[in-house]
């Protein structure tokens, strides 16, 4: 039997992530991904609505502006009590939104925040949280 050794870093109960290609084909898969994880936590429709809209425009950034080829794209969806976290993290850490455009003014009027963190180079993250309802 040949059995190899591989580690794996176990992700929380609660968290979600996925690397994918920067891509229109990728981008939309994590569209349906992030839809499908996210029905799975019972969460309220507007949520997942709101939610599905941010993950479509920031994985869409990701596969056009963020593209570096050979690189993929992480999505993190994290879920906490009262908030739902989303991370798009691209290989083009150099091109930080200065001015929102179309797609990071729907983010913005649809989150309850959002915000880029550079790094580590190469990398950047652009971030969207989601206040949780009281159930």
């Amino acid at each position: 039997m040949n059995q190899k050794n591989t580690t794996q870093v176990p992700v929380p109960a609660n968290d979600f992530q996925v690397l994918l290609s920067p891509t229109p084909r990728g981008a939309r898969l994590a569209r349906l991904l992030a839809v499908e994880w996210l029905r799975t936590r019972e969460l309220p429709y507007g949520v997942v609505e709101a939610a599905e809209h941010v993950v479509a425009e920031l994985a869409a950034n990701a596969a056009t502006h963020g593209r570096v080829a050979g690189r993929n794209f992480r999505l993190a969806l994290l879920a906490q009590t009262d908030t739902l976290r989303i991370e798009v993290t691209d290989t083009r850490g150099a091109d930080l939104p200065h001015h929102p455009g179309r797609g990071l003014l729907l983010v913005e009027a649809l989150a309850d925040r959002w915000g880029v963190e550079p790094g580590p180079v190469p990398r950047k993250t652009v971030w969207a949280e989601l206040d949780l309802p009281h159930l």
